[in-house]
């Protein structure tokens, strides 16, 4: 079942490229297996998906220690400073960066290792008080600032958009993403890529893919409904 999810969401990938004239190779799936039990993604690896995302450092360090070494894991839930560590030598991007003091103590980490972590910074689009997250407005001088860390490689942005019934109303927060993106890659930063754009989750990674997402969160959609209770 878990394959044929994957297979069904690569082809809607597909086809929101095809409509705004995409590669759908420039869109990478990352199947979000937060709460999900280790033997999911065993089951998923047949589709030849291999980028996996995780809320919890703890959960991520527990399957990275079961699980293949070749897979890619993506750290896209909030990171608190003191669980930096656990992340050395396992995560290959690290989505929700949203202060300067987060990415200090990455840099502290992963300098310790002489490792390079590779970063988006997250911005809180629609500004919901639920959600981490810097505002547009704040998104450059944060970035020129974490640029000056020689261990952290901002390589593009990261949002989260309000839940709904109705993908169609977050397309205004992709567009403006995009823009942004756009607008910070013009000012030619040194240190800083913005090659990808992480946006667009089960509800509406679509609309998100027809706005120029780079990569795509899907949980739902692929591994069912979540279990908090685990």
């Amino acid at each position: 079942m878990i394959v044929e999810n994957i297979k069904q969401v690569e082809e809607n990938i597909k086809q929101a490229c095809e409509k705004v004239g995409r590669n759908p190779e420039e869109v990478t799936l990352i199947a979000v297996s937060k709460t999900k039990p280790y033997t999911a993604i065993e089951e998923a690896l047949p589709s030849g998906i291999l980028d996996y995302g995780e809320n919890k450092v703890q959960e991520l360090c527990d399957k990275f220690d079961i699980l293949p070494k070749n897979i890619r894991w993506h750290m896209i839930g909030h990171l608190q400073r003191n669980k930096v560590k656990y992340l050395v030598g396992k995560v290959q991007l690290i989505h929700s960066v949203d202060s300067l003091r987060l990415a200090e103590q990455i840099e502290k980490e992963f300098a310790k290792a002489d490792e390079i972590a590779n970063v988006l910074i997250e911005v809180n689009m629609a500004q919901e008080e639920s959600k981490f997250g810097i505002t547009s407005q704040e998104t450059e001088e944060l970035i020129r600032e974490i640029a000056k860390l020689p261990h952290v490689r901002i390589q593009g942005l990261m949002t989260i958009a309000p839940f709904t019934d109705n993908p169609e109303t977050n397309r205004v927060y992709f567009k403006n993403m995009k823009k942004l993106s756009v607008d910070i890659n013009n000012k030619n930063i040194d240190n800083v890529s913005m090659n990808v754009l992480s946006m667009g989750m089960t509800g509406d990674y679509q609309v998100a893919v027809e706005e120029g997402a780079t990569m795509v969160r899907v949980g739902t959609g692929i591994f069912g409904e979540r279990n908090y209770n685990i």
